[in-house]
């Protein structure tokens, strides 16, 4: 059985503020993992071939390569950047375990706003999308609101 690793997906080259696409295999037992860490009790999670829970498309993250993200030459400082707003938008029923799907990640929206306590906070808004590996047709949608912070973020 696959297992629910991302991998960049070869066959498709990345345009100016997109990632390259990766490969996302949505698998029983990490489906089942992780209802399970989010204290779900839901008894469609034992299902044979579950639904994943509404949250489980951000596994994709851990297994992502610099290549699969937006940011080009460009990347933010990481040591200063802050989650700002996650959305998660299905256009039809979440994926199930044994679903195949493509995801690429793109930079939506770039702007600036003076910070509270001093310096410019700088927003980037993305949209990581999932397409169904065989029809393509777009499955699910993660958006993402980050910030980076002009001064290092305390810790």
């Amino acid at each position: 059985m696959a297992d629910s690793t991302a991998k960049p997906a070869a066959q498709v080259q990345s345009d100016e503020g997109r990632g390259k696409p990766f490969d996302l295999w949505v698998e029983t037992g990490k489906v089942r993992e992780f209802a399970w860490a989010t204290g779900t009790k839901d008894p469609a999670y034992a299902e044979p071939q579950p639904v994943s829970p509404p949250t489980y498309l951000m596994v994709a993250n851990f297994w992502q390569t610099p290549a699969n993200a937006p940011w080009g030459d460009s990347p933010p400082d990481f040591r200063r950047l802050l989650h700002g707003e996650q959305e998660f938008l299905f256009h039809g029923p979440p994926p199930r375990a044994g679903d195949h799907l493509i995801g690429q990640v793109r930079i939506d929206k770039r702007y600036s706003k003076p910070g509270k306590r001093g310096g410019l906070m700088n927003f980037t808004e993305t949209v990581t999308e999932y397409r169904d590996a065989d029809s393509k047709k777009l499955v699910a949608e993660v958006r993402a609101t980050l910030i980076e912070t002009s001064k290092a973020a305390a810790a």
